[in-house]
């Protein structure tokens, strides 16, 4: 008996015991066949050396080949018998007495027989070499297209019978005017499926037919239809599957049901359509569509694919498709095991986008250029003289050789995979199943196409500007398509992303447009070109996912994108500002997230330009406020400006301009300027109800500061502790429409003030304030009369009272209403105090601080034991001791007051140093540790980035260096208020 199918480089049968198993099970199976024909061909293939060669080298490889033979053993020894071609042939027979009216359940089956049949004799005709790759892939795609028709023809039937479609049920094709448009996409529309492909589709239905005109359920019944078809096509049975169905390739299929709307497509495309979608619909081919839909859809598309002018402003995003982070001419690793053949440097994916790209950008004018094929399309650009003819060439031969590889390894399980096995024992055996007798053979062919594909793609590319990263490995960053690229993902795996593919999807979404900053066909571009450097500094923040995450959140809240990405374009240096921001400051990154404008109101000034005094900034605040007649819009405008200034000094504090000590002052100066520059509006706003007091200046109350504000020592969200005092008598009334006593006007205008400060609207609040520090706290009024205010610290405040009231400063009222109060407070610090009282009520003071507060971690700067409240604690008490003594002690900010009391001899020089330097060095770690974790920090699980910059911030080498300073300071401070005040209580 002769056999037509005789292998030309069968594969190499390195593990006999499989071909042993093989070859009896072969055997048995031939026995069970009816046919005596067929059983006497069955065992004549195994005396015949070429077909016994192939059977071999297939059981010795492929479980899934060789389960597939034996199930379909018969017909496979009819393929020996006569050929491949005249097999698919048969195969095309079966797939056409299909018949798309009969029950689910039997073309399903049909279906799938067919299917195996096909896959069958495409592989025996691939490992045979009797078919090129054309021919093999040709024959792939064959029987998904027969697939396809047979399941939409049932799926509309289906539809039509139901009476969801208002179609003929008796037509002869019921594709034939039914508006279905079926893209097949990808290696499906190019027919260069590969063995166990997916197939890509994009559904459509053409709604402007005038069948479908008062057609109310035209959506759902494509709907429905794609749904069965898909079931028809990739639903398992113990008959197998027809192809497995991917759909979203289509419009934002986040967003979108499985079938669009002819209408709804053409609108997206049009407007948010992207470079990557363009390079997709080269090769869409209608399949199993109404041809006349399909014809007007894809020539309505045409505008938006070929576009008739050289469009290099869209070059670059063409460029990303396949974008490299690091430059080619360097050299690229390219190793065997583990190679992915399709994504990986070199693969397959960089042939398609080496023609795609080019045919982007020059088949506008160039309608040679419109092929779908990657072989025809390199023809057809040496044709234009885009491409040298030998470069072509190799690509070609690279490409053939690269889908060879390809589809052997499906052939193997089949896996939709392209990656050699990474065990070299593994990679030797797939070796021999391509034929290769010397596996060296192999990893030389394969590291010659690889290198050559990777230097011709990277040539191409090499006149783009790059987007490179200079402190970074090469790597790829792709984010087209719908599915995460391998190599994107190890990228950014590799830039410091726990969840890298969380990445990649969401920056995919930014180019489909799900946020308004990226509608915009620019914006994308823009981002695009930024993404690369965006993401390096992102990965080096010392959470990266996180910092991402709010960059995303940044981006949904911001109205449009152009502006904000064209500044980052123009100035790169501004990403890493952003990057620090998202990733070293959350209290920024949250404030950023509610509030993007503040961004770009940071850019309107030098960022790191150093803010003027609180006088300038009051008149800077003034200038905006004088613009406005509406009392709420000139709140907004407040809330506006203070918050960019805030946000303005946080920047500087991350970017390591300004330390937290300076930084202190500068918080002060800007919530002194909101102060003064809001009561006058405040207070002109509350005249109009209520007039004014006589014989009181304007404003007629005083802000005294007190605690942190006082001191002008703020950090980023610190409250403000505020008294409200004025010097009015008692018996005036004012000259509003509604008139007011003394007392109510200013306790009124006080909390209309407070209001203003602290209500939070839509522009978020401008501070928190406290005002439990006022005379007799919070059971006191709001506003207190100045002779009130006197008697109340002469005769009975607490001494803890009068430690607070040492960092009091008036920070708004009229010049001779704010000279009264300091020399009121002056006055009552300066008074005689017995020294034992003093000491006693402080000792007490401490103690009951220390149980409230207890305090583990020096971290805990405040409670700390020699902490900042230590400090505070010893500069207040010899304050309050020493000022009747030497006046010029007094100051409400703790490391000026420590210079003061040495200054005066209170303390010796090196002591006063020692604790100046210590208030700052706690204070410059606290006001850190405020802007980036608030106050749970914990040095076992903290980023290393954040460590060095507090080590730095702290004035040491490192670390584990400034966890030995601030022991030793934390003692000597210990030491110092055990010397003037008494052991500190644990």
């Amino acid at each position: 008996m002769s056999f037509k199918l005789q292998p030309r480089t069968p594969p190499v049968p390195t593990d006999p015991n499989a071909v042993r198993v093989g070859l009896e099970r072969w055997q048995e199976r031939a026995a069970e066949l009816s046919g005596s024909e067929d059983r006497d061909a069955a065992l004549a293939a195994l005396e015949d050396a070429g077909t016994r060669a192939l059977v071999e080298g297939i059981v010795a490889h492929s479980p899934y080949l060789t389960r597939e033979m034996l199930r379909e053993q018969a017909f496979v020894v009819g393929a020996f018998r006569d050929g491949v071609d005249a097999a698919i042939a048969r195969v095309w027979s079966d797939f056409a007495a299909i018949d798309p009216r009969d029950g689910a359940d039997a073309i399903m089956k049909a279906l799938r027989v067919a299917k195996r049949r096909a896959a069958v004799t495409i592989a025996l005709a691939d490992i045979a070499n009797q078919w090129n790759l054309i021919q093999v892939t040709d024959a792939i795609t064959g029987a998904a297209d027969r697939g396809l028709e047979v399941s939409w023809r049932h799926a509309l039937l289906e539809q039509i019978r139901r009476n969801k479609l208002p179609l003929d049920p008796d037509a002869e094709d019921p594709l034939l005017g039914s508006g279905l448009v079926c893209l097949a996409m990808g290696k499906m529309g190019a027919r260069e499926l590969n063995y166990s492909s997916d197939i890509d589709l994009i559904v459509l239905y053409d709604d402007a037919l005038p069948a479908y005109a008062e057609h109310w359920e035209l959506r759902q019944a494509f709907v429905n239809a794609t749904r069965t078809m898909v079931k028809l096509m990739e639903e398992r049975s113990a008959d197998g599957y027809v192809f497995r169905t991917d759909l979203r390739l289509r419009p934002d299929p986040n967003s979108t049901p499985p079938a669009v709307s002819m209408t709804a497509a053409e609108t997206y495309y049009e407007s948010m359509g992207q470079n990557w979608e363009r390079a997709a619909m080269i090769k869409a081919r209608p399949v199993a569509s109404d041809p006349e839909s399909a014809d007007a859809f894809l020539r309505a598309l045409r505008p938006f694919v070929w576009r008739r002018h050289l469009d290099f402003a869209a070059i670059q995003d063409v460029h990303s498709i396949k974008r490299q982070i690091a430059a080619h001419k360097k050299g690229i690793a390219i190793k065997a095991e583990g190679q992915n053949v399709k994504l990986g440097r070199g693969g397959i994916r960089e042939i398609e986008f080496f023609a795609q790209t080019q045919q982007l950008i020059w088949g506008g004018r160039d309608a040679r250029l419109r092929v779908r094929g990657t072989e025809d399309a390199l023809a057809a650009l040496v044709d234009a003289g885009r491409v040298r003819g030998e470069v072509a060439g190799t690509l070609k031969l690279a490409y053939r050789f690269l889908r060879k590889v390809e589809h052997r390894l499906q052939m193997v399980d089949d896996k939709q995979t392209q990656i050699l096995p990474d065990d070299p024992a593994e990679l030797d055996r797939f070796a021999a199943f391509l034929g290769y007798e010397d596996p060296k053979g192999f990893r030389g062919d394969l590291a010659h196409h690889l290198h050559t594909v990777a230097y011709h793609y990277a040539r191409l590319f090499e006149e783009a500007p790059a987007l490179s990263i200079p402190t970074r490995e090469a790597g790829s960053l792709v984010f087209t398509g719908t599915d995460n690229d391998p190599e994107t993902v190890a990228t950014l795996a590799g830039l410091g992303f726990e969840d890298p593919g969380a990445v990649a999807e969401t920056v995919r979404d930014w180019h489909r447009g799900h946020t308004r900053a990226t509608r915009s066909e620019r914006s994308r571009q823009l981002l695009t070109e930024l993404t690369p450097a965006l993401l390096d500094a992102l990965g080096r923040m010392p959470q990266p996912d996180q910092a991402f995450r709010r960059f995303d959140r940044f981006l949904e809240a911001l109205p449009a994108g152009v502006q904000i990405f064209s500044l980052f374009h123009a100035n790169p240096a501004l990403i890493e500002v952003m990057a620090e921001i998202l990733g070293m400051a959350p209290s920024l990154a949250s404030q950023l997230g509610r509030e993007p404008a503040l961004f770009e109101g940071v850019l309107t000034h030098d960022v790191m330009r150093p803010l003027p005094d609180a006088d300038a900034l009051a008149a800077e605040l003034d200038s905006h406020l004088a613009v406005v007649e509406d009392y709420e819009v000139a709140l907004d405008t407040a809330r506006r400006w203070t918050g960019d200034r805030r946000f303005q000094v946080g920047v500087q504090i991350i970017q390591a301009h300004l330390d937290a000590d300076h930084a202190g002052e500068t918080f002060s100066d800007i919530a002194d300027a909101t102060i003064r520059s809001l009561l006058p509006v405040v207070e002109d706003e509350f005249a109009e109800r209520h007039g004014r007091l006589p014989d009181a200046g304007s404003p007629a109350i005083a802000v005294l500061a007190l605690g942190k504000y006082g001191g002008r020592e703020l950090t980023h969200g610190s409250d403000l502790d505020l008294v409200f005092v004025y010097d009015t008598p008692l018996d005036r009334e004012s000259d509003g429409p509604k008139p007011l006593m003394t007392s109510a006007y200013n306790i009124r205008l006080s909390q209309r003030l407070l209001a203003a400060l602290s209500a939070k609207t839509a522009e978020g609040a401008l501070y928190e304030i406290d005002m439990r520090l006022r005379p007799t706290g919070n059971k006191g009024p709001l506003a207190i009369g100045l002779d009130t205010f006197e008697h109340y610290y002469t005769h009975d405040a607490w001494i803890f009272e009068h430690m607070a009231l040492t960092r009091g400063r008036v920070v708004a009222g009229t010049p001779a209403l704010r000279a009264r109060i300091d020399g009121t407070v002056r006055s009552i610090l300066t008074a005689e105090r017995d020294p034992g009282e003093l000491l006693a009520a402080v000792q007490a003071m401490r103690t009951r601080t220390a149980k409230q507060h207890r305090s583990s971690s020096p971290w805990e700067v405040k409670h700390w034991r020699g902490g900042l409240l230590d400090l505070e604690f010893i500069a207040q008490y010899l304050q309050l001791r020493e000022a009747h003594r030497h006046p010029a002690v007094l100051d409400g900010n703790t490391a000026e007051a420590f210079r003061r009391l040495g200054a005066a001899g209170v303390l010796d020089d090196e002591e006063a140093r020692f604790l100046a330097a210590a208030t700052r060095i706690w204070r410059n770690l606290q006001g850190l540790l405020r802007l980036t974790v608030g106050r749970d920090f914990d040095p076992e699980t903290a980023p290393e980035a954040l460590k060095r910059r507090l080590a730095r911030t702290g004035r040491a080498v490192d670390f584990p260096s400034l966890q030995r300073n601030i022991e030793k300071m934390s003692e000597t401070v210990r030491a110092a208020f055990a010397r003037h005040i008494g052991e500190a209580p644990e």
